[in-house]
């Protein structure tokens, strides 16, 4: 098995990490030779890439970035990942790598569709057992 480029840094969590298997994730979706870096955001940071990037005035509770062809950055705010879980039916632990699915399968191309819906509950069920 080939290096596993991936790195992840928080800005706003205290405590522990969500127990979210992130690089098997990341492995799955990207494959081993991509590099990416997760950041764990709040609200604050998160509701400003929001606003520069998507023109929204809320916290964002995912972004994507691809940065070239095999590189790319992920913004995911833990905080609204646990509020919003409910909506969602997921728990707050499955919301979280749900969205950092979602991020993923952007950085591989996805666009909000059906197939990425069908997509990110076929991943969550697989990685998540």
């Amino acid at each position: 098995m080939g290096k596993v480029n991936f790195e992840i840094t928080t800005t706003a969590l205290k405590g522990t990490l969500p127990r979210v298997p992130f690089e098997n994730i990341k492995r799955k979706i990207l494959g081993d030779s991509y590099d990416l870096s997760l950041v764990l955001i709040g609200d604050t940071l998160g509701k400003r890439l929001n606003k520069e990037h998507k023109n929204k005035n809320a916290p964002t509770n995912v972004l994507s970035f691809p940065l070239a062809k095999s590189e790319g950055e992920i913004f995911l705010n833990v905080r609204r990942a646990q509020r919003d879980a409910r909506k969602f039916g997921h728990t707050p632990h499955e919301h979280v790598a749900f969205l950092f699915i979602h991020g993923c399968l952007h950085l591989k191309g996805f666009a909000h569709s059906r197939k990425m819906e069908e997509e990110e509950e076929l991943l969550l069920k697989k990685l998540l057992k």
